[in-house]
C-alpha cells in the first residue's frame, strides 16, 4: 500500500503541550475505514494524551479524549481537522 504524506506539523506551546498533525493519502482505504487517509491528531503533553484522533487497520476511525476512546465518523479530511482544533480549542483539564 503505498501512502503519500500530505500534511506534517508539530507546534510545543509555552506551556509544553503538543500539537501534531499527521496525514497520509493512502492508494486504497485501510479497513474498515472507507476513506484513502491514515492520520494521527496528537494533542497533550510528553507520555499524557489529551486528545488524539487517529485510524488504524481492523480498528477504523476512532478518538480519544483522555483515558476514554469511541468511534469517529469520519466525513471528510476538513471536518477531522476541524472537529480536532475544536477539541484543542476547548479542552480543560479535569
Amino acid at each position: 500500500m503505498n501512502a503519500i504524506p500530505i500534511a506534517q506539523a508539530k507546534e510545543v506551546r509555552d506551556d509544553g503541550s503538543i500539537v501534531e498533525i499527521v496525514v497520509w493519502e493512502l492508494d486504497e482505504p485501510l479497513p474498515p475505514c472507507t476513506h484513502h487517509y491514515k492520520y494521527r491528531l496528537f494533542f497533550g503533553l510528553p507520555g499524557e494524551c489529551f486528545v488524539r484522533y487517529d485510524n488504524e487497520r481492523g480498528k477504523g476511525d476512532h478518538r480519544h479524549a483522555g483515558k476514554v476512546e469511541s468511534d469517529y465518523d469520519f466525513i471528510t479530511l476538513d471536518v477531522l481537522l476541524a472537529d480536532f482544533e475544536h477539541d484543542v480549542t476547548n479542552w480543560s483539564k479535569p
